[in-house]
């Protein structure tokens, strides 16, 4: 037993799982098809090895008469999978699944672990079945689902052997609160976010934060020509691309809301101070935390090499909590302090696997599905998903922004 990270998303999507009454806003589905059922329970005899190997998968979360709430791991955490039986004449399965159990109306009990859940179901018009995983946000982020799919793919392939020793997820949280000190966090907010008075509206939006309702989403893959320009032009300047785009996303919010000071969340990877092994640990990392861009007539090489400094400022404190960088501002709770989030993901690189083991792989794994996308709190939300060729910009906002203008 021991205590939440004391970043953000943990002790945040704690708070907002207790305040939520119909459904959870960080209850994450994922929606796969098998050909067989054979394949769902090679699948689920994988994933269910992969839940005994890591302690935080097995994690329970308790609260009730404690001064805090602490995390709980469990000897023994048994994956749940229900199946479900639909009629195909009542609409497409999949989308009967999605609708069943949206997050918006759908809760899991998180004082027991693990926190996930299966629904299985047979799709006879596609001849598949399709089973949709509810996992919890309080115990994975992206990467933690990158490393799934990666140790999902050995036990598949017969391959589990070569899987590295799992690390404790208590030996990061012990970190995380034992590091940089909470003065030292008061006083670097104080400097970046004592002006910050309220966040942006954008597009005359006032509601910052919603429920998932009336959310419009975009995709968009750069030209690879584009997308390599943009590295070659951000290693010219010395920085990094992420800090070219916080550049470019800061100019955005800049046109949309009128100001040349603008504030918005940044999601941070939390693994850069994690030690050793924290780029392959499993567990929820990232954090989210405000970034101030004043915008002015400087040249705008120097502008994104002044982003860049303060991305690298802001790297130190990865492990604040945004409460504590909301109490050194001047927007009082419940106002929230940004409306906008940019999400650039730090995906490394995986190990590649033979030509023999990618067509075994192709050959036992879930075909995906589209993901369906978590309920949005933000009017406005981008990810950037940078790959070897591209990068490909995610947004997702409610569905009375001025689209047309976002996507300029």
């Amino acid at each position: 037993m021991y205590p939440l990270a004391p970043r953000f998303p943990r002790g945040h999507s704690l708070f907002h799982h207790l305040m939520a009454t119909d459904g959870d806003p960080y209850l994450l589905p994922t929606l796969l098809a098998f050909d067989t059922h054979a394949r769902v329970d090679a699948f689920l005899a994988a994933l269910r090895a992969i839940v005994a190997r890591h302690d935080i998968l097995r994690t329970a979360v308790v609260w009730e008469g404690l001064p805090e709430p602490m995390q709980v791991v469990w000897r023994d955490a048994t994956l749940i999978v229900e199946e479900v039986s639909l009629d195909a004449a009542d609409g497409h399965v999949a989308e009967q699944l999605r609708q069943r159990f949206d997050p918006r109306g759908f809760r899991l009990d998180i004082r027991q672990a693990p926190m996930m859940r299966g629904f299985l179901s047979h799709d006879p018009a596609a001849d598949r079945w399709l089973l949709l995983i509810l996992s919890h946000h309080l115990a994975s982020d992206h990467t933690t689902l990158e490393v799934v799919v990666e140790e999902a793919r050995a036990y598949l392939l017969g391959e589990s052997e070569r899987l590295l020793a799992p690390l404790p997820f208590r030996d990061f949280v012990a970190q995380a609160r034992l590091g940089v000190a909470r003065e030292e966090h008061e006083a670097f907010f104080a400097i970046h976010a004592r002006r910050c008075e309220r966040a942006d509206r954008l597009f005359g939006l006032r509601d910052a934060q919603g429920d998932g309702s009336g959310v419009e989403y975009a995709r968009l893959a750069l030209d690879p020509s584009v997308a390599r320009r943009l590295r070659d032009r951000a290693r010219a300047l010395g920085v990094s691309p992420a800090s070219l785009c916080h550049q470019a996303f800061a100019q955005l919010l800049a046109r949309a809301s009128g100001r040349d000071d603008v504030v918005f969340g940044t999601v941070l990877f939390g693994r850069m101070h994690g030690g050793a092994g924290a780029d392959r640990a499993v567990g929820l990392f990232i954090n989210t935390l405000p970034l101030r861009i004043r915008l002015s007539v400087e040249g705008v090489a120097e502008a994104v090499r002044r982003t860049h400094e303060q991305l690298t400022e802001l790297l130190r404190h990865e492990h604040a909590s945004l409460a504590l960088a909301q109490r050194c501002s001047s927007v009082a709770a419940p106002a929230p302090l940004f409306s906008a989030l940019l999400n650039y993901r730090h995906s490394p690189a995986r190990q590649e696997i033979s030509d023999g083991s990618a067509i075994a792989w192709a050959a036992n794994r879930a075909a995906s599905m589209p993901k369906e996308r978590p309920p949005i709190r933000f009017p406005c939300r981008w990810t950037i998903s940078p790959r070897a060729s591209d990068l490909r910009p995610r947004r997702r906002a409610r569905s009375n922004t001025q689209s047309a203008s976002v996507r300029a």
